[in-house]
């Protein structure tokens, strides 16, 4: 079982901190699709998720290789990213983990 939390922090930009913790009593392999094992979107509002406003993948190319990860029982894997120039408002943000064998995110809301 994978359990995941979001937390994102408004300062200079809006940093993104997501962190998966394997909360089994087994290893869990991971196979990520491609190069990009996270990938982050910004919603707007802060109650239902609204249109999309920024994604950390739109424009970018990624290496289009899969890899495999073990994360041992009680193991923490911790992946950080940074918006750059929100606009103010409310929002939404979820992170995805862009693995094969599970699907794995968390969403949270934030003002800007």
């Amino acid at each position: 079982m994978l359990d995941s939390a979001l937390e994102v922090t408004v300062g200079d930009g809006v940093q993104f901190q997501f962190t998966v913790v394997n909360g089994s009593d087994r290893p869990v392999e991971l196979t990520f699709r491609d190069a990009c094992k996270v990938d982050y979107a910004v919603y707007e509002g802060d109650d239902e998720v609204g249109a999309e406003v920024w994604r950390y993948s739109d424009d970018r190319m990624f290496a289009q290789v899969l890899t495999n990860a073990d994360l041992q029982p009680g193991e923490t894997a911790t992946f950080e990213e940074t918006w750059p120039n929100p606009d103010p408002g409310d929002y939404t943000a979820e992170a995805t983990l862009r693995v094969v064998e599970h699907d794995v995110s968390a969403r949270t809301p934030f003002s800007v």
